[in-house]
């Protein structure tokens, strides 16, 4: 998932060489089942209302991760006509953060609009790498140095947040775009100690408060394709999420979650 422009100076300020982030080992992040209820927070353009939910299961394979993230939302433009808008995106990640294998699909109206499936690889962390597509069609994509997977990109942002950053600029590949990877900027506003909230798996933990813009490195332009703000848990669970597609926000609020065993 993926979209309206913002502070430029995060892009420009984040600019480390590919070779200086690297993901914390130490950083754990948890095997969950969540379910978030989503809302409209704001419309820029011919959207009226939307409402919908989007459920994200991380699996801890012991040698690596499967995700998988469902959403669905129903949107009413201003002419009072519903448009039914969803996604399924799966992947598995092996923990060394060298491999992936994806697959996406979204849907308009039970209509195929976009759909990804391949591989990516890197030989060694920081190293350029290439992305492998069978859909849309097949094709070869090079991935560039410094390129984190998605799982591993959260990992350095959460350990980023811990010793204080404010700033980062990494090279995401996840397989939601056929154009290869994508430019993230990341914008850290605070870590906090262990606070309130709902489900006590999360009131002992620490937390970060941060934006993260994704850009296509195609384009070069400043205004990012797709914005997310959220607060990161030391344990990667995210709340209170405010998803910005470009002519309106939605925001996702955690309903149910579920701490899951590693599957060994």
């Amino acid at each position: 998932m993926r979209r309206s422009a913002w502070l430029v100076a995060f892009v420009l300020l984040a600019a480390l060489p590919p070779r200086a982030i690297a993901a914390d080992p130490g950083v754990e992040l948890a095997g969950h089942r969540a379910l978030y209820k989503l809302t409209l927070a704001s419309s820029r353009g011919q959207i009226s209302a939307a409402s919908g939910t989007m459920a994200f299961e991380m699996t801890d394979a012991c040698d690596g991760w499967a995700t998988r993230q469902r959403l669905r939302i129903t949107a009413t433009n201003n002419e009072r006509q519903d448009l039914e808008i969803g996604s399924d995106y799966a992947t598995y990640e092996a923990k060394d953060g060298l491999s992936l294998r994806f697959t996406m699909r979204q849907t308009t109206e039970q209509a195929v609009s976009v759909e990804t499936e391949g591989t990516a690889s890197l030989p060694s962390p920081g190293a350029a790498g290439e992305a492998l597509y069978q859909r849309p069609a097949e094709s070869r994509k090079a991935l560039p140095a410094g390129t984190m997977l998605p799982n591993m990109h959260t990992i350095a942002v959460i350990e980023a947040a811990r010793a204080g950053k404010k700033f980062l600029a990494i090279p995401l590949f996840d397989g939601t775009s056929a154009e290869g990877a994508q430019d993230t900027s990341v914008a850290i506003f605070s870590w906090d100690g262990p606070r309130e909230h709902k489900f006590p798996a999360l009131a002992a933990l620490a937390s970060a408060r941060l934006r993260i813009a994704f850009f296509d490195r195609d384009k070069g332009t400043t205004t990012p394709d797709y914005e997310i703000g959220m607060r990161y848990y030391a344990n990667g669970v995210a709340d209170d999420m405010s998803m910005d597609f470009g002519d309106f926000v939605m925001h996702a609020s955690l309903q149910e979650l579920s701490l899951l065993p590693k599957s060994c």
